[in-house]
């Protein structure tokens, strides 16, 4: 993966301490979860798949602060950061992992598929790039409603590759949709580096194919991702159509708990971490005296218990009863014609 060179945020402090506590805590929330999340899957209380966003909490972070509760939010199945960002809680998420009744999709949908139609979360999608056309859909919706809600449609530079992105895009440049791209670019899909699976490595300039507004942002930065996101959400709320945005970060895990991640070397590891959006933030907090260290150590505290509480949530709830396989499967749509 190309190293990129990108300087992280500058002593300015150009934001009121409620937003950059906003993101502190926004983010470490996300962090504590999944190391929750992975030491629970070592101790078996978590099976199947199971992908983690440690790294990648600056992009959830921006997404706290630069859309609104109404809008839409897809993912794909590295998802658990966003959903908490969209205000899920550890303890149905952790209960989903588990398995458990009290999960936010009764313990049906695990780790790739989270849900929520009071937060606006569409999941969590297995299929790789499936949610862009299913994204770009829910952006018909709120055209043909009427409404200026967007729909963040999310994706990673594995899934940019798929046909459905360029279909989606055409169709939301042709008819004008409220949809936001967003290709959270880690380097290496799966395991296969951007500059290995193509000859064009900056993925936001697929959009120029379809005349589409597209921008590259620095995703270890969250007051760089969010200000690229509130451009671009206001933006489409203009009523001017789609935009695309790439945003370059970085998972310091492998692409899930099964992968070593040996396909790239501890010199690179070391440097990202080094660009660490937590760490630095926190930093930048206290050097500037925006916060002091109780403040820090206070929110910290908070999330570890909240954390744990998530734990002990998920082990008592139950397992799902048999009857539940059957559902919420299907709709039966409410047409006259069937009411007979």
């Amino acid at each position: 993966m190309q190293v990129i060179e990108k300087p992280l945020a500058g002593t300015e402090v150009r934001y009121d301490k409620a937003t950059y506590m906003k993101w502190y805590e926004t983010m470490l929330r996300v962090r504590r979860f999944e190391e929750k999340t992975l030491l629970m899957y070592s101790q078996q209380k978590i099976r199947g798949f199971c992908h983690v966003y440690i790294g990648q909490e600056a992009i959830a972070g921006g997404l706290a602060t630069a859309i609104r509760p109404e809008d839409a939010v897809i993912t794909g199945y590295r998802q658990h950061g966003i959903a908490i960002t969209r205000g899920l809680t550890a303890s149905s998420c952790m209960a989903e992992l588990f398995g458990k009744i009290d999960g936010c999709v009764k313990g049906k949908g695990g780790s790739m598929h989270f849900f929520s139609e009071k937060h606006r979360f569409f999941g969590g999608n297995g299929i790789v790039g499936a949610q862009i056309g299913i994204g770009t859909g829910i952006a018909f919706a709120e055209k043909y409603k009427g409404t200026d809600n967007i729909c963040v449609t999310m994706f990673g530079d594995g899934a940019a590759r798929q046909g459905i992105l360029f279909e989606s895009a055409n169709m939301a440049m042709t008819w004008g949709l409220p949809v936001l791209y967003i290709c959270e670019n880690n380097g290496y899909a799966m395991g296969t580096s951007v500059s290995r699976s193509s000859n064009m490595v900056d993925i936001y300039k697929v959009g120029a194919a379809f005349n589409m507004p597209s921008k590259q942002v620095d995703g270890m930065n969250v007051e760089k991702v969010h200000e690229a996101l509130t451009e671009a959400a206001a933006y489409i709320r203009a009523g001017n159509g789609p935009y695309f945005l790439e945003i370059m970060t970085y998972r310091y895990k492998g692409h899930s708990v099964s992968d070593p991640a040996t396909y790239r070397t501890k010199d690179e590891l070391h440097h990202y971490m080094g660009m660490d959006p937590i760490s630095n933030l926190e930093e930048k907090l206290l050097s500037q005296s925006i916060c002091t260290e109780q403040e820090i150590l206070t929110i910290q505290d908070q999330l570890k218990a909240e954390m744990d509480e998530a734990v002990r949530f998920a082990e008592e709830s139950p397992f799902p009863p048999a009857e539940e396989l059957y559902t919420d499967n299907y709709v039966q749509p409410d047409y006259p014609f069937l009411r007979d």
